[in-house]
């Protein structure tokens, strides 16, 4: 059983005992979270699409940890100009583990 979720402007494909790392959810570490805005469940041969969400749908998660992903490193030039610009950025986001699909 596997269902297709949207958080933070993003959609995941996911399945129950897996993790993944999400947009920074405003929830501590260690809390139960429930997602409701599911695009899709499927269960062997039967496959449930929304128009845009599965009524009655829900997927429900444990938070393990915030956190910040590795540093991007922006380098902008143009050249003959003497110009050059050095940026960095560093993403938040909120590692979670899939514990239950409900459709």
């Amino acid at each position: 059983m596997y269902a297709v979720i949207k958080t933070g402007g993003k959609q995941y494909r996911v399945q129950v005992g897996e993790k993944l790392k999400v947009e920074k959810l405003c929830v501590e570490a260690g809390n139960e979270l429930v997602i409701d805005q599911v695009l899709m469940v499927a269960n062997n041969d039967q496959v449930s699409v929304g128009n845009p969400l599965v009524s009655g749908a829900k997927v429900n998660a444990t938070v393990l940890s915030q956190g910040r992903h590795d540093k991007i490193r922006i380098f902008k030039m143009r050249r003959r100009k003497h110009y050059q610009k050095h940026q960095g950025h560093r993403q938040y986001y909120t590692e979670i583990q899939i514990t239950g699909i409900s459709a």
